[in-house]
C-alpha cells in the first residue's frame, strides 16, 4: 500500500508531533508500505541548516521512509495550496492508496481536502493543541472543522481529546495511545561518563551524589515552566537537587521567565542540554531520579511514556492521555495543575524513599509493556484502515 503521510513536524523536528509522526511512518514501512512524508521544512530562526525557500522542495531518505520537505510561505494559505497541489502532483506521478495526516490546522485539512478532491481514503489524527488551542483561533476553526467533518477517520491517542472532539462533531472517533520502543526505552545503569560530560557531577561531587530531577522536551509555560520552576526551587531549599531539563527552553517569554528565576536563585543547579537526538535519550533518562512532566494541557506525552519504559518514577498532572496512562500511587503521581506546592512535596517524598521508586518504576514499566507498545499502536492505525476499506 502506498500511503501519503502528512504531518506539520517531522524528525529531526523537535516535539511530540515528530516524533508520533516519524513513529508511525518507520513502523508502517517496516512491514512493508510504501510511506511518502510531506512536511514542511523548519523556519530559519529554528533549523537554518534545513530551512528552504518557500515553494522549494526537496526530497530525502529517512531511515526506510522518504520524506518531501517544502518551503513554507510566510502566509498559511500560501503554504496550504502548495501543501495540497503537492500531494495531487505526487499522486498523479504515483497513486495513493491512503493519505494520513497528523495534526487538524494544516495536515489534517490538506489530507482531508486532497483524499476527497482525489477520491483516495484520508484519516486525520488529533494530537492535543489542535483541538484544545487551535479550535478556538477564528482563523484556523473553519480547517478543524472541515478535517473533522470530510476525513473517512479520525483518531486520536487521549481519551479526553476524544470526548473534546465529539462535542464539534458526532463521529466515532478511534482511540489510539502513542507506543513506545520498549527495546530502545529500557532500564539503564547510570551513565557516569555522560552525567560527568554534561556537568551533572564532578569527581568531587562523586562522593555525595546530589539527585536528579528530570524533564524531557521543549519546557515552555503549557508544560508547566512556572510550576516546574517553583516547585524545584523549594526542593532545593531542602536537599540539593539538579533539574535537568533534556531538551531547549522555548525562546521568547518562556525563556524571559527562565533566564529571571535563574537571576533569582543562584544557588540553584540546573543544566538545560539543547536538543538531543531521539535514539540517545535513554542514557539521559538514567540520570534522573525522579521525572516531573507539570502540563497544563497535553495529549498523551511521549516523554512521559518513555520515562516509565526506562523505570523512571514519574510525577504528572491529570490532563489529556495522562489518565489514560497514570493510576496515582501504583505506577506514577498525578499532582494538581500548577500546584508548585504540592509539586515539591511529592518530589521530595520519592527523594527520600528509595524502594518506593523502584516500586513505581518497575509498575510504570510494566504499564508501557501491556499496553503501548509499537505493535499495538501501529495494529491499532491498521484497524482504522480497514474500517475504510482499506486491505492492510
Amino acid at each position: 500500500m502506498k500511503i501519503a503521510l502528512l504531518s506539520e513536524k517531522y524528525t529531526p523536528d523537535i516535539g511530540g508531533l515528530a516524533i508520533s509522526t516519524g513513529r508511525l511512518g518507520e513502523s508502517l514501512a517496516t512491514i512493508g508500505h510504501d510511506v511518502r512524508v510531506f512536511a514542511p521544512s523548519p523556519s530559519a530562526s529554528l533549523r537554518a541548516d534545513f530551512s528552504l525557500p518557500a515553494a522549494n522542495k526537496q526530497t530525502l531518505r529517512s531511515g526506510k521512509v522518504l520524506v518531501t520537505r517544502f518551503g513554507a510561505h510566510k502566509r498559511m494559505d500560501d503554504t496550504l495550496v502548495d501543501w495540497f497541489e503537492l500531494i495531487v502532483e505526487e499522486h498523479k506521478r504515483e497513486p495513493f492508496d491512503l493519505i494520513h495526516a497528523y495534526f487538524l490546522p494544516m495536515a489534517g485539512f490538506v489530507g482531508a481536502y486532497a483524499g476527497k478532491y482525489l477520491n483516495i481514503p484520508s484519516v486525520v489524527s488529533i494530537r492535543g493543541n489542535d483541538i484544545e488551542r487551535a479550535a478556538f483561533d477564528p482563523l484556523k476553526f473553519s480547517h478543524v472543522m472541515y478535517a473533522l467533518q470530510n476525513a473517512g477517520a479520525v483518531t486520536t491517542n487521549a481519551s479526553e481529546l476524544a470526548k473534546k472532539a465529539k462535542a464539534f462533531i458526532n463521529r466515532e472517533i478511534h482511540l489510539i495511545p502513542n507506543g513506545i520502543d520498549t527495546d530502545r526505552f529500557t532500564p539503564l545503569e547510570r551513565n557516569e561518563v555522560l552525567a560527568e560530560m554534561i556537568g551533572l557531577e564532578s569527581e568531587k561531587a562523586k562522593k555525595e551524589r546530589s539527585t536528579v530531577v528530570g524533564f524531557v522536551g521543549e519546557l515552555r509555560e503549557k508544560k508547566g515552566l512556572t510550576t516546574l520552576l517553583l516547585g524545584y526551587a523549594q526542593v532545593n531549599k531542602i536537599r540539593p537537587t539538579t533539574l535537568f531539563i533534556v531538551g531547549e527552553i522555548r525562546p521568547g517569554d518562556d525563556r524571559a521567565v527562565f533566564d529571571e528565576f535563574r537571576s533569582e536563585h543562584p544557588n540553584s543547579k540546573i543544566i538545560v542540554t539543547g536538543p538531543i537526538p531521539h535514539n540517545d535519550l535513554p542514557a539521559y533518562y538514567s540520570l534522573m531520579d525522579v521525572f516531573v512532566h507539570p502540563s497544563l494541557r497535553d495529549g498523551m506525552p511521549n516523554a512521559l511514556l518513555e520515562a516509565m519504559a526506562c523505570e523512571i518514577p514519574v510525577i504528572v498532572t491529570p490532563v489529556g492521555g495522562v489518565l489514560d496512562v497514570l493510576e496515582d500511587g501504583k505506577n506514577g503521581l498525578l499532582v494538581n495543575v500548577k500546584d508548585e506546592n504540592s509539586l515539591a512535596e511529592k518530589i521530595l517524598g520519592l527523594l527520600d524513599n528509595n524502594e518506593k521508586r523502584r516500586a513505581l518504576g518497575k509498575s510504570a514499566r510494566e504499564s508501557i509493556l501491556n499496553r503501548f507498545t509499537l505493535q499495538k499502536e501501529l495494529e491499532a492505525n491498521l484497524n482504522v484502515y480497514r474500517t475504510i476499506g482499506l486491505k492492510v
